[in-house]
């Protein structure tokens, strides 16, 4: 098998510029400590930016909004919240969620 240069450079080149925008910031803001408002301010990040793309996928069909009733996406991820609201568990919340997608697929 013959290495060619060009694709390991470009592996090495992605890494790279993967690598360092996660480390850098992490190794600068190691250095100062943060106000604690910022650090809860912080913990939401994580949570707005999965809403943010589940919102996407499950609001928008074929790049329109699709509020619908015959959008299955839209009615498992309703079954999914009101299970994780009964529940508090992510592997109920995520199974509901997949098993009525699946299901409303079929039926819709």
């Amino acid at each position: 098998m013959e290495v060619r240069w060009e694709i390991v450079a470009i592996i090495l080149g992605s890494a790279a510029v993967t690598f360092v925008p996660r480390v850098l910031p992490l190794m600068v803001m190691s250095r100062f400590a943060l106000p604690e408002w910022v650090m809860k301010w912080l913990g939401y990040v994580p949570v707005a930016v999965m809403a943010a793309m589940v919102a996407q996928e499950v609001l928008t069909q074929n790049g329109q909004l699709a509020l619908r009733p015959d959008h299955p996406e839209l009615w498992a991820a309703v079954l999914a919240l009101l299970a994780a609201i009964l529940s508090r568990s992510l592997l109920v919340t995520v199974l509901s969620g997949v098993i009525a997608l699946m299901l409303l697929r079929a039926w819709l």
